[in-house]
């Protein structure tokens, strides 16, 4: 039998609560640590999932040799450092997106990745979500043409406060976390790099120091189109929607569903599993198949590379 990979979860809000109960679905895996500042809900997610070690911080969770593999769900600002910290320290590691708020904080993390040649993957979920999959091997082969995406990030976050409502200490950003998945989406369904690209940003709010209305447009070389609306204004169903438009074919995307233009169900064969859990499966995989994943570091850095020449016009 093979033996369980074993791994580390480093943070314990709401996207790391995701991670534990994808984990939790897949084979020989094994979550050996969990560490966050706040110890009561890290001992209760210890208990809940079986966890047998806990702890405050990640050098201490490096310091127990029997991690093999980091899963980062901690707060943005700290992805880039923590992310060579466990590379350097011998895990292999999946970054949760973004893998930097800088392209100088992910070049970092990609030179640390090349020096010690292990699995390094950023959770550019949308890339697993179940709809997404599907529509991407229609793309590959040939059954679907993109002509443009239309994408809807819109949350009500006025305060720092996460998924869960729980109180965050770090503020979270449309354009280095959320319009990451997008952009990283739709390089990554066209096959092509974004050619021009413009942004705009709403007023800078007086508290959280970031805008909190966004509007990106993107065209790859081919002539594809992508218009990607952000807000953290926005009161109603929250997430992100995505129309992909083709020629004559319209499908509608959010999250693990897929609906036609008309919102026919399409029935998907892969939705045992959550984008999440595939995901994690991946980056699984390519540690026990000595391989680069999805989403590794070198296939996402155009994302990181168009954000910040975005970042560049924003005023």
């Amino acid at each position: 039998m093979t033996k369980p990979l074993r791994i580390g979860l480093m943070g314990a809000g709401a996207i790391g609560i995701q991670h534990l109960e994808a984990l939790s679905m897949l084979e020989n895996v094994e979550v050996v640590s969990i560490a966050g500042k706040e110890a009561p809900r890290i001992e209760d997610l210890a208990t809940r999932y079986g966890i047998g070690h806990v702890c405050s911080d990640l050098p201490e969770m490096l310091s127990l040799r029997e991690v093999e593999a980091v899963i980062l769900c901690t707060p943005t600002p700290m992805h880039s450092d923590q992310a060579v910290l466990c590379l350097e320290s011998g895990r292999h590691v999946l970054v949760e997106i973004p893998l930097a708020d800088s392209l100088l904080g992910a070049q970092a993390v990609v030179q640390s990745q090349q020096r010690t040649g292990l699995v390094a993957m950023c959770a550019h979920t949308r890339r697993f979500n179940s709809g997404h999959r599907w529509l991407h091997e229609r793309i590959e082969r040939g059954a679907f043409v993109l002509r443009q995406l239309d994408v809807q990030t819109h949350f009500l976050r006025r305060s720092n406060l996460n998924a869960l409502g729980q109180q965050r200490t770090w503020t979270d950003h449309l354009l280095w976390h959320h319009a990451a998945h997008t952009v990283d989406l739709f390089q990554y369904q066209t096959g092509e790099k974004v050619q021009v690209a413009h942004a705009l940003q709403g007023p800078v709010h007086s508290e959280l120091g970031v805008a909190l209305d966004l509007s990106i447009q993107m065209k790859t070389g081919s002539g594809a189109l992508c218009t990607l609306s952000l807000s953290f204004n926005n009161q109603g169903p929250f997430g992100s929607t995505f129309r992909y438009i083709g020629d004559g074919e319209t499908y509608v995307a959010r999250y693990d569903s897929l609906i036609d233009g008309c919102g026919a169900k399409i029935e998907l064969d892969d939705q045992l599993l959550s984008g999440i859990a595939a995901q994690d499966q991946e980056f699984i995989a390519a540690i026990r198949e000595l391989r680069e994943p999805n989403a590794s570091l070198a296939s996402v850095m155009p994302c990181y590379q168009l954000l910040q020449e975005l970042e560049s016009q924003l005023i």
